[in-house]
């Protein structure tokens, strides 16, 4: 007789689903049997990386240049992103608090391993990108989601960020742009929470990966409101370089040591190929790329979130950056006996009956997460209009 098998992880029972990746997997089984699916799903831009970034990632390769760099990140990337900060923000960010990192997410396991011991609680909005919360758990820390509706731009403030403190709260966590809403933070509202949090000795760590992707107004960041705010960004989104894996954190001074031991630990350094060629990132013909494109990505909000309404989604704030719509389907959805149906219920159907594949609010917390879906317009304007089409059509509003 076999010994049964020892078991895993409590770490690895208590991380939910990424719900998107369950109905990518779903929707990929439909191709694969034949069927048309139109992914307005996974936040991936349609755009891959500037010629200029593949190029100098093919010279990179043909001379060698694959070894091993510091664990932080080559000294020339590290000063190429604080060049970034100089011409874009005006702000001088010294490349000695800028850490390079393994992607957004191996950004965020590096700043949480750095900051929260087991047990510290980490605030985040409610909605928010669920691995953040995931990431916090699996380090042993507890993740608290904070309800933030619409009349708050799905994001926290200070009232609200106070009134859930607790004696274990170490941390807050903002995305602006964020995920899934698309909405930034307002610049006011930042400053009072953050000033908040610092003054009570916690940490104010604030995601930027869609920092570039903006369309009512201009690109901020956060470093401008103290040097004790960490930030988070990724040449994933804006730059396109979202399989690259490269990311960043401008961090203060002080914790720049621990977080070199971490990352030495943890994955010895970022790809050097891919720091080779990010370079090519901050040349003016790619920024005028990136720029391009960014307008590319307001001129689809700005088909698809008056299609949706018009549909019948209820968009209660219009997203003003990266490129998700954050839309309630309350009006929309069918009632089976006396119970309503919830937001993952509506997107199986949409994407067995329709072929559109989108992402049901259960992924990003639990506040009205049964009424939300995310769409994300990174896909093609073709793709949007058939999108809308087919919804229109499966809705009998044709």
């Amino acid at each position: 007789m076999k010994a049964p098998a020892a078991p895993l992880s409590k770490r690895s029972d208590s991380i939910g689903p990424f719900f998107v990746m369950e109905l990518v997997k779903e929707a990929e089984e439909l191709e694969r049997a034949g069927r048309s699916i139109l992914h307005l799903s996974i936040g991936e831009p349609d755009f891959t990386a500037p010629e200029p970034v593949v190029e100098a990632a093919r010279i990179a390769l043909q001379s060698g240049r694959s070894r091993y760099t510091p664990a932080l990140g080559t000294n020339e990337l590290r000063a190429a992103i604080s060049g970034f900060y100089r011409d874009r923000f005006g702000l001088e960010v010294e490349p000695e608090r800028i850490v390079v990192t393994a992607g957004g997410s191996g950004a965020l396991v590096l700043l949480l391993s750095c900051l929260l011991d087991p047990g510290d609680e980490l605030l985040l909005p409610d909605p928010s990108y669920p691995c953040n919360r995931h990431i916090a758990s699996a380090l042993g820390a507890r993740a608290r989601l904070i309800a933030c509706g619409p009349q708050q731009r799905f994001h926290l403030n200070a009232a609200v960020v106070e009134a859930a403190w607790s004696p274990r709260s170490r941390a807050v966590l903002i995305g602006s742009p964020s995920n899934p809403t698309g909405t930034t933070i307002d610049s006011n509202a930042l400053a009072q929470l953050s000033d908040w949090v610092l003054d009570r000795g916690g940490f104010v760590l604030v995601d930027e990966i869609y920092q570039g992707l903006t369309y009512d107004h201009a690109p901020a960041t956060a470093l401008a409101l103290d040097s004790r705010v960490a930030v988070i960004n990724s040449f994933s989104k804006y730059f396109g370089m979202t399989g690259w894996r490269l990311g960043w954190i401008v961090a203060p001074r002080a914790w720049v040591g621990a977080l070199e031991r971490l990352s030495q630990n943890l994955y010895l350094c970022p790809s050097a190929v891919a720091q080779h060629a990010a370079l090519a990132c901050f040349g003016q013909s790619c920024l005028a790329t990136c720029e391009q494109r960014r307008e590319e990505f307001r001129r689809r909000r700005d088909f698809i979130v008056p299609a949706l309404r018009q549909l019948g989604f209820q968009v209660p704030v219009l997203p003003d950056g990266a490129f998700y719509v954050y839309a309630d389907i309350q009006a929309l959805t069918r009632t089976t006996g006396n119970r309503p149906e919830n937001s993952m219920q509506f997107a199986r159907r949409l994407l067995n009956e329709a072929g559109v594949c989108l992402v049901p609010g259960d992924d990003f917390g639990e506040a009205d997460a049964e009424r939300y879906v995310r769409l994300s317009y990174a896909a093609s304007m073709d793709h949007l209009q058939q999108a809308i089409e087919r919804i229109r059509a499966w809705l009998g509003r044709g």
